[in-house]
């Protein structure tokens, strides 16, 4: 199997990557070798520049899927979108005429004056096929810039389990403060509350979910440190 010069993608344990590559030294774990192919030792994203391997590890790390609702960083912007870290190998794309409603004219249109570096946004994964960056929506209910709240970050891997089975979990830290949550499912969380206590209360929380999501008794856990929490605070 031969490689072109630039070459990316993903592959699972035993997919064969490349024929007749160097490896770069920091990869050497996440591979092996049988001939002349390389071959995935764990779930990766490969790059192959100037015929030098490069591997990155997906343990913990967020493979995008269309329709994923996600919450990014705008981390730069260029003539006709803006560039997303949404906590992925992979950097999300947010076309300007996408959050401006209307074709963009960059003769007229300052894609500062609509989102700023630094600015975090609520969106969904409009597209994404494994050969390109994905491309960003912020269209619809509760979608667009952030502008209050708290964002908590987690390891991607354990986002099912602070929504639980059927939003049970979610639903329990919801109800027992009284706040608004957006899980994205890169790991990002959105978090208001009526007050900061409650929100610290909720990262708490969130957090003890990260920290044991496979021991015993988790929402037992997870209820008795809100209770415990609110209560040294004031709060019942």
């Amino acid at each position: 199997m031969n490689v072109a010069s630039e070459k990316r993608g993903f592959a699972l344990p035993g997919d064969p990557i490349a024929s007749n590559v160097n490896v770069d030294p920091r990869s050497y774990l996440y591979v092996y070798k049988i001939d002349n192919t390389i071959y995935a030792a764990v779930p990766c994203m490969y790059e192959i520049t100037n015929n030098v391997l490069k591997v990155i590890p997906l343990e913990g790390v967020y493979v995008p899927k269309p329709g994923d609702v996600v919450i990014g960083l705008v981390i730069n912007f260029v003539i006709t979108h803006w560039q997303v870290d949404i906590n992925s190998p992979y950097i999300g794309i947010l076309h300007a005429s996408n959050v401006l409603g209307r074709p963009y004219n960059p003769a007229k249109d300052e894609l500062k004056d609509y989102l700023e570096i630094g600015d975090y946004i609520i969106a969904r994964i409009e597209n994404f096929d494994r050969t390109r960056d994905p491309v960003l929506d912020i269209r619809g209910k509760d979608m667009g810039r952030i502008t209050e709240g708290k964002i908590i970050e987690i390891k991607p891997s354990r986002v099912p389990k602070v929504i639980g089975k059927k939003k049970s979990m979610l639903n329990i830290i919801k109800n027992d403060t009284n706040c608004d949550i957006v899980v994205g499912a890169n790991g990002r969380i959105w978090v208001k509350c009526p007050n900061k206590d409650l929100e610290d209360i909720v990262a708490l929380a969130i957090k003890l979910i990260e920290k044991e999501a496979f021991l015993p008794g988790l929402t037992e856990k997870v209820r008795t440190l809100i209770a415990n929490e609110k209560h040294e605070r004031g709060l019942l």
